[in-house]
């Protein structure tokens, strides 16, 4: 049984997945093998929380039209519960993902409604003691939502728990608008990419050292390194490395995602951070080995690969 639940911040859009057997070039065009349109952005997140048994609330913003509908008729699926009204003015923003062969994916989006969390939307947002509240780096990019959550979330009482996971956007995120919220972190997870770009360091367990030093609470911060796992990092200690699982890798779209809500979910049920990161681990595994973005493995699944592998485990 999990304490308290996930309220997700960020951004739910609508995915428009082509697979390719190469990105075009400048003024070229390219015949996809396949094609679909699902829904994605933060999504995936909640998704992989809400699978590994951790309630999930969405707390971002949603518009009227058809992804807006299809958005929510997704987290209605999925279980999660919506805490925004719709706006009436602007449809859900979409996302074009380009997959190559290797399963790299490459991202254009079109913001809509859910670029339009101000200060009186998250206003109807009441976290509870036990609860965490994820914030994506999407969300600190838009020039509405992140300074409205910049300082939002400079006022939450000090038992609900924030991670953040900065995103592909990170070094798009204003100075003004960074700054308080890796004060305000309990959590910061990010990829090797991400972690250089904020900090210029390019080895992986340097940058993570670095970003640990400049989050303001007691949690710390996971570096996920792709084949080679996670790296663990909290205060002064040295980071930790948390290896990942061997897989057939089909599509890599949603993997940070479903790290990042598996380890969440993970934290919420008592588990100690390397162990957390360790769940994450195999919850991105498994989800590689699928194709599309929501594609988190549930708690059984997870259970089952961490059985396999509790021998090399130790």
């Amino acid at each position: 049984m999990t304490a308290g639940r996930l309220v997700h911040t960020g951004n739910v859009i609508v995915d428009v997945v082509m697979y390719l057997p190469r990105l075009p070039e400048p003024g070229g065009d390219v015949l996809a093998s396949e094609s679909h349109i699902t829904v994605g952005g933060g999504l995936n997140v909640m998704v992989a929380a809400a699978r590994q048994g951790l309630p999930v609330s969405y707390a971002g913003m949603h518009g009227t039209g058809p992804f807006g509908d299809l958005a929510r008729a997704r987290l209605a699926e999925e279980g999660i519960e919506v805490v925004q009204p719709r706006l009436s003015d602007r449809d859900t923003g979409f996302s074009v993902v380009m997959v190559e062969p290797s399963g790299e994916r490459t991202f254009a989006t079109s913001a809509g409604a859910e670029a339009g969390l101000g200060p009186a939307d998250l206003a109807r947002i009441v976290p509870r003691p036990g609860d965490q509240v994820y914030v994506t780096g999407y969300s600190l990019a838009y020039a509405v939502n992140g300074p409205a959550l910049a300082t939002w979330l400079g006022m939450l009482p000090p038992e609900v728990a924030v991670i953040v996971d900065p995103g592909p956007l990170v070094a798009e995120i204003p100075r003004p608008v960074l700054d308080p919220v890796l004060a305000r972190a309990d959590w910061w997870s990010c990829n090797e990419r991400e972690a250089r770009l904020l900090t210029g360091l390019a080895e992986p367990a340097a940058a993570a050292a670095a970003l640990a030093a400049r989050t303001g609470r007691t949690g710390g911060v996971v570096v996920r390194t792709g084949p080679d796992g996670a790296l663990l990092a909290a205060g002064d200690r040295t980071p930790v490395v948390v290896p990942t699982f061997p897989v057939a890798v089909v599509d890599t779209n949603g993997a940070g995602d479903a790290h990042v809500g598996a380890f969440a979910a993970a934290l919420a049920q008592g588990l100690d951070p390397v162990a957390a990161v360790r769940r994450a681990n195999a919850a991105a595994a498994l989800a590689v080995t699928r194709r599309g973005p929501a594609t988190a493995p549930t708690a059984d699944e997870v259970d089952r690969l961490l059985a396999a592998h509790a021998d090399s485990l130790g």
